[in-house]
């Protein structure tokens, strides 16, 4: 049986989010040379400070800048090239962006400097495993922190082993990730949960998240679920039998997005993190409605 999403406060250092009530979008801008979507487009500082800005207008709730490509194969870079592809952003938006600004990083040094410069929100896909000192600088700022469940690094990820029980690794998995929080002095008011849809998984394995994802109120904080643009929706839209050997295009993904964010919100999830801000807005919309209609 279907049962309402559950509602949380959020507490950030600029102001406190209800969630649940509305689902909230996330924005993406990564200013990489290498990501699977939208690597390269928005290196320059301007560009990417003129896309944050076309983000918000767009209706994005959140927004989250990256420095660091976290794609399958992806190789770590230095914290003093991440910081020199995001800090520029950052100060450009300072005081002039109306939305609160999510970091993802894995990295402590950054997190401390973007957070200096503003960043409420630290998105770590390590959930606090790759630098064990960026859970004292989240403790000690008191900003929110979205911990992420991975198998494996983004450069070893897909290369398996996959878990033969994707739910049960997966709860698993985020109920170690509150417990390293905690232990290191972050509340539990601070962290949202991400199940890692494609880090790690096989390609069914992040359609059975989907379909399962209520399964995850059970761990008691919000939900946020990305799934915008990747490698298996690519997959799933070219289907099977009908001659294609590569997936979709990211650029033709855009409708099995829309399903995807239309199954998360009705599974619980309080934040989707996407690409296309304005179109996923309608779906949330109409979909919230759907929730709300139970």
């Amino acid at each position: 049986m279907n049962t309402p999403r559950k509602r949380y406060r959020l507490r950030l250092p600029s102001r406190l989010f209800a969630l649940g009530e509305r689902t909230l979008l996330m924005g993406v801008l990564n200013v990489t040379p290498n990501s699977f979507s939208d690597g390269g487009v928005y290196l320059d500082s301007q560009s990417a400070i003129g896309r944050a800005f076309e983000l918000e207008r767009a209706g994005a709730d959140i927004l989250d800048l990256g420095g660091e490509s976290t794609r399958p194969g992806a190789e770590p870079v230095s914290a003093e090239e991440e910081l020199a592809r995001v800090l520029p952003v950052l100060e450009g938006l300072r005081g002039k962006l109306g939305i609160p600004i999510s970091l993802d990083t894995q990295k402590a040094s950054v997190a401390e400097a973007g957070i200096g410069a503003g960043v409420e929100i630290i998105n770590d896909v390590s959930a606090l495993r790759a630098d064990p000192a960026l859970a004292e600088v989240v403790r000690r700022s008191r900003v929110a922190i979205v911990l992420m469940h991975m198998r494996g690094t983004p450069s070893s990820m897909q290369k398996g082993p996959f878990a033969a029980n994707v739910m049960r690794d997966v709860s698993l998995g985020m109920r170690a990730a509150i417990v390293r929080a905690e232990r290191a002095g972050i509340r539990r008011s601070q962290v949202i949960l991400d199940p890692g849809i494609g880090f790690g998984k096989r390609y069914e394995q992040n359609f059975q998240l989907l379909a399962h994802l209520q399964e995850f109120a059970s761990l008691d904080c919000p939900l946020l679920v990305g799934t915008s643009r990747k490698a298996f929706l690519g997959w799933a839209l070219a289907g099977t039998g009908n001659g294609r050997e590569q997936p979709w295009p990211v650029e033709r993904r855009q409708w099995g997005v829309a399903a995807t964010v239309t199954s998360a919100i009705l599974g619980g999830a309080h934040i989707v993190r996407v690409h296309d801000v304005t179109e996923m807005a309608e779906v949330a919309r109409v979909t919230d409605a759907i929730a709300a209609a139970r």
